[in-house]
């Protein structure tokens, strides 16, 4: 009968994980044991007209309706679907602490959530966020009883046409069209509880230095004492091979000697383990976290990007990160380590990130298999001229980075996209201030500041976009925008004018500064191609169907068989610049609702031969005997 009692609650504890919806936990570089993750079935309520507050709505003991966290409403997985702009929803589920968690400090954690965010517990307020693309995390601890159970309510709301928020590829529109598409709201990625100690670990920075072998971590601690112990141990199939503890203090560096080491790469993703362990002065451990390194450097010299020293070419494609059924939010952990398997399996070795941050499990996966990755901010939508636009931005902005920077697969940041001249002051002071902040809180990768779009005096890549299909003229266009120097000579620079700015203000009589490539940075072709093609992706024959329904770039392939010689002229026409042009990026991984160029559909299905298409992106670079 025991045995039968412990099958029983050992199937059932099974059953659970699988029913709860991304189970896992959500935060790999920095895990600890004691959690309890919240996804699942909560209540909400939409509040469209913001009553919410004058119905008292914080005060909730639970709602009518139900949804699927972490998944949007506006997705199938929430179980909502509602397609329509959603100005604001209330969230509601109870949670209880274990009593096991007693005298801990109790942390409520976020992945995200868009757009601005309150929380409240039984009718009292916690916390407010701004941004929906990083993550947050309150402190708890008084607001909750050990062993009581507690109302939990989530407010969050968005005004996605104000232009003063990030919306990366949301629709501003009702509809998805061109290469718009549905909306994310509310709760989109795990939220969970955490038990720490007053004197836990917040966060830490690790760098990698691979040619002083040795590993610099910088600690941030909720609190600190001088009888505390942080204890840093690197190990490789459970043998520690470089340890070292010091005081817990503030801001100091732990600087760790380590010296027989495998470098990080797409080719060999050699990874150590880590263990951060505080204790107090009678041994008792306060906090316990495991992580993961890769040693791992990146770094611009003249016009080449090097990878551990050595130049490395890279073969990106355009991932924006869209599920049919999750929108925003992959399915399953299982559904993000797959997108990088499919990239891979077509001669790849990165991803340009694009108008999208994700989550940090599909970093998880990137450090794991191998393959680099642009860390880029979902900068359509706002404007770039407007200060308070300015001050959303660079506080998520700042909390992207420090939030990602420890992954060894994210190689270049890349804060906007297309940008080009909305004014002559705001915008190249919003670029200036960005590239020095990200510098400061990383300051071991490049920065792509603009990709794509006009050159300010700040970047350290520069990047052109074109969709030119004559793979003739497209070599043409790429070489005399690196060769000539004007980036963005060859496409028209919008005239700054009382039109669009207050009449009189400095903002339309400043002189515009431009910028011109000076060939002495790296210069990549990181958007090409998006080629449709009418024999994979036929446009249905239904009556009423939009002209924009079906949407890629340039005219289509009409036959697969078209699409592969397209593809390898283009590919070709940027190898051949190899001395000018060190590395690409092909729009797109997969097709996402109407846009319909990309390698795989929608769904993920195949939908060209994987091997030829491996034998394109992943030709050979010229040698110097090829070249004579």
């Amino acid at each position: 009968m025991k045995k039968l009692l412990t099958f029983v609650i050992a199937l059932s504890a099974v059953t659970a994980l699988v029913a709860q919806p991304r189970a896992e936990y959500p935060r790999p570089q920095f895990e600890r044991s004691e959690w309890i993750n919240l996804n699942g079935e909560w209540s909400y309520q939409l509040d469209l007209v913001n009553t919410g507050f004058d119905r008292k709505l914080f005060d909730s003991r639970g709602f009518d309706d139900k949804i699927i966290v972490p998944f949007c409403p506006e997705s199938k997985l929430s179980g909502v679907e509602h397609k329509d702009f959603i100005t604001g929803i209330w969230y509601h589920r109870t949670l209880q602490v274990p009593a096991a968690w007693a005298e801990r400090r109790i942390m409520l954690n976020f992945g995200a959530v868009y757009y601005e965010s309150e929380v409240y517990i039984d009718g009292q307020f916690v916390g407010r966020h701004t941004g929906g693309s990083d993550s947050f995390a309150f402190d708890i601890s008084k607001f909750v009883a050990d062993g009581k159970q507690h109302d939990l309510v989530v407010r969050a709301n968005s005004d996605l046409r104000s232009r003063t928020q990030g919306a990366g590829k949301q629709s501003l529109r009702y509809n998805s069209f061109g290469c718009l598409y549905t909306r994310t709201t509310g709760i989109w990625q795990t939220v969970w509880l955490e038990a720490t100690s007053d004197y836990s670990l917040d966060y830490v920075q690790v760098i990698t230095d691979i040619d002083q072998r040795q590993v610099v971590i910088t600690p941030r601690y909720y609190n600190t004492l001088s009888t505390n112990t942080l204890t840093v141990n690197i190990s490789e199939n459970g043998k520690v091979l470089a340890k070292k503890s010091v005081t817990t203090v503030e801001g100091m560096p732990v600087v760790i000697p380590f010296r027989n080491f495998k470098t990080w790469s797409p080719e060999e993703p050699n990874l150590y383990d880590v263990e951060y362990i505080i204790k107090d002065k009678d041994g008792n451990v306060l906090d316990r976290i495991k992580s993961y390194l890769g040693m791992r450097k990146i770094h611009v010299d003249g016009n080449k990007i090097y990878l551990n020293n050595k130049p490395y070419y890279q073969r990106l494609v355009l991932d924006q990160g869209f599920y049919p059924e999750g929108i925003w939010t992959a399915p399953s952990d299982e559904a993000l380590r797959h997108d990088i398997e499919m990239s891979k399996a077509v001669g790849f070795n990165g991803a340009r990130l694009h108008q999208k941050v994700f989550e940090e499990r599909f970093h998880y996966w990137a450090d794991k298999i191998g393959y680099l990755c642009w860390g880029e901010y979902a900068s359509w939508g706002i404007d770039e001229k407007s200060p308070v636009a300015a001050r959303n931005f660079l506080s998520e902005w700042s909390n992207i980075v420090v939030r990602d920077r420890n992954h060894p697969s994210i190689v270049v940041w890349t804060p906007f996209n297309e940008v080009w001249w909305p004014d002559n002051v705001q915008y190249p002071r919003l670029v200036e201030d960005t590239y020095k902040l990200t510098h400061a809180l990383d300051p071991t990768r490049p920065v792509n500041s603009v990709s794509g779009g006009v050159l300010t005096p700040f970047y350290d890549i520069c990047c052109m976009h074109n969709y030119e299909q004559d793979p003739a003229k497209l070599k043409k266009i790429i070489y005399n925008g690196g060769k000539l120097f004007n980036m963005h000579s060859y496409t028209k620079t919008p005239t700054i004018s009382s039109g669009n700015v207050p009449t009189g203000d400095m903002l339309d009589k400043a002189p515009l500064q431009t910028t011109e490539y000076d060939g002495r940075r790296p210069y990549l072709m990181d958007e090409f191609g998006g080629i449709k093609c009418l024999e994979a992706n036929p446009v249905p024959d239904i009556e009423g169907r939009e002209k924009q329904s079906s949407w890629g770039y340039g005219n289509s392939a009409v036959t697969k068989e078209d699409f592969y010689k397209r593809l390898e002229g283009q590919v070709d026409a940027i190898l051949d610049l190899q001395d000018l042009v060190w590395g690409f990026c092909y729009t797109q991984l997969t097709d996402v609702e109407q846009e319909e160029n990309g390698l795989y559909y929608f769904d993920r299905r195949p939908k060209y031969d994987a091997e030829r298409l491996r034998s394109i992106f992943a030709k050979p670079l010229k040698t110097s005997e090829d070249k004579e």
